[in-house]
């Protein structure tokens, strides 16, 4: 009995360790992504079992005696630690696994000088089609295009900044094509996502189009959205 008092805060730190290693592993490129995910799986799995344990032993007073610190410590990280993948899964099962988003279903933004970058990518560079663009309609019906008054040559330029200020890598900014490329590294797994803005004469002003794509993944957990949104919130308040 007393080695499974002290094996179950080691499992609840062992999967706190396997939570913590399986995006940056990802990102340097110790393992596929894949395994970064089964590595998250599996911390669900092993904190949520210390957890339970933790529990049942401290419903006993035999062995709570002596041994609350421990088993409570086991509780909260292996709940804590549990936590994380399973908000996550919920996220993703929020959202259509979908990874192509764009604020012009009708006529998506192409990538032209980021299309290089993706010829080793699982997720072709082409729009999906129109299945796509009805499940983002149904999901994200505010992801629309923007539009104002201000020219687009000085819109152009607004865009650029706003990228800058995101700290996304510019690959191309084309001003007379009103075209800007760049990729975005995520934080935690490092995923690569390429980002195409649109700038274009509207009436007397411009609209703005933006594209977001995930190079790997079915689904991408609701980001291409968030990326797109945030991007023209910043846009939006940059004007103001």
């Amino acid at each position: 009995m007393r080695k499974l008092i002290t094996a179950i805060p080691a499992l609840a730190l062992i999967a706190a360790l396997m939570l913590l290693i399986a995006g940056p592993g990802t990102r340097l490129g110790l393992w596929e992504f894949g395994f970064g995910f089964t590595l998250m799986r599996w911390a669900l799995y092993l904190g949520v079992a210390a957890a339970v344990l933790a529990i049942a032993l401290l419903i006993i007073p035999k062995t709570r005696r002596g041994n609350l610190g421990g088993l409570a410590a086991a509780i909260v990280i292996g709940l804590g630690t549990a936590a994380v993948p399973y908000l996550w899964v919920q996220q993703a099962q929020s959202v259509p696994r979908i990874h192509d988003i764009t604020t012009d279903t009708v006529d998506p933004p192409p990538f032209v000088a980021i299309a290089p970058l993706r010829e080793d990518a699982p997720n072709p560079l082409e729009y999906p089609g129109e299945e796509t663009a009805e499940q983002q309609r149904e999901a994200y019906p505010d992801i629309v295009t923007f539009r104002t008054h201000v020219y687009p040559a000085i819109m152009f330029d607004h865009a650029v900044a706003v990228v800058e200020q995101k700290g996304w890598a510019l690959v191309d900014a084309n001003q007379d094509e009103g075209r800007i490329e760049a990729t975005d590294t995520t934080f935690w797994f490092g995923f690569k996502d390429d980002v195409v803005i649109r700038v274009r004469a509207h009436n007397n002003g411009s609209e703005v189009d933006v594209r977001s794509k995930s190079r790997v993944g079915m689904s991408d957990v609701g980001a291409n959205a968030a990326r797109i949104r945030g991007f023209l919130d910043s846009l939006e308040e940059r004007l103001h």
